[in-house]
């Protein structure tokens, strides 16, 4: 379980957020909602440890996140960046290997059981036939999807993910939404994520926190909080919502009647 206490995050004189005081479950997967420029990214980045709060506190099983020890840490939590540069010329399996090392306090080198995690991680999300594939000559979308495969393989009780189906294909998309919600439903996993596909968010989360972009921020089911009335808001442009057969589906309103 991770949770906030008051926490604090400004960029300049600007509150990104203010107070947030909230906390997520094993086996719920949260969407972060914003526009361009409301804290999403730096909040998931506060979450993981890797920026420090202006104010408040983040905690993960109970214990602060700040100065906890990296491996320590990286077995509690992965996070997956918004985007990533490859400079060497790792293989693809190499790759997701590495994210095994936060279990090798007693070796350096990988074993059986770490090479099965990359594997079956990589055929998750369908590229392990990529396994051999120099990282730097894949597609966006197939990199994208080996760093979630890294992500699985690390096999962490909370997963953070700055926008998962950025560069995927539509097919990919819905399948990494439906993986997602199937590691939060079967393995009791926590999943937080910054999306900004609501039919996609509205799908697979089961709980939103919109952060309005002045500081105020609402969390709570998606049935709760993913209205019309509060998306536009939180976006800053009118939202509509249909259903279609069990589905619900939402799309741009028209501005101009607003």
């Amino acid at each position: 379980m991770i949770e906030t206490s008051s926490l604090t995050l400004r960029a300049g004189e600007r509150t990104l957020v203010d107070a947030l005081t909230w906390r997520a479950w094993p086996g719920q997967l949260w969407c972060v909602i914003g526009r361009n420029g409301a804290g999403k990214s730096t909040l998931l980045r506060t979450l993981a440890g890797i920026r420090a709060p202006d104010g408040g506190s983040v905690s993960i099983g109970g214990c602060p996140v700040l100065g906890r020890d990296p491996a320590e840490l990286a077995r509690e939590r992965s996070f997956l960046a918004q985007s990533r540069s490859d400079a060497f010329a790792y293989r693809v399996i190499e790759t997701v290997l590495m994210a095994r090392h936060p279990y090798h306090a007693d070796r350096y080198w990988e074993g059986s059981d770490d090479h099965m995690a990359a594997e079956q991680a990589l055929a998750a999300l369908d590229v392990l036939h990529l396994a051999r594939r120099d990282v730097r000559t894949l597609s966006g979308g197939e990199r994208q999807r080996v760093a979630i495969a890294a992500l699985l393989a690390q096999d962490t009780p909370l997963m953070l993910l700055d926008e998962p189906a950025n560069a995927l294909d539509l097919a990919h998309q819905v399948s990494v939404m439906r993986l997602l919600s199937r590691v939060c439903r079967e393995q009791r996993k926590t999943v937080i994520m910054i999306g900004h596909d609501l039919n996609l968010a509205h799908s697979a989360a089961s709980d939103a926190l919109l952060l309005m972009g002045d500081g105020s921020w609402l969390a709570g089911s998606v049935g709760e909080v993913m209205q019309p009335p509060i998306l536009g808001r939180c976006l800053g442009h009118p939202i509509e919502m249909l259903r279609h057969g069990e589905r619900t589906v939402f799309i741009a309103g028209d501005a101009t009647t607003t």
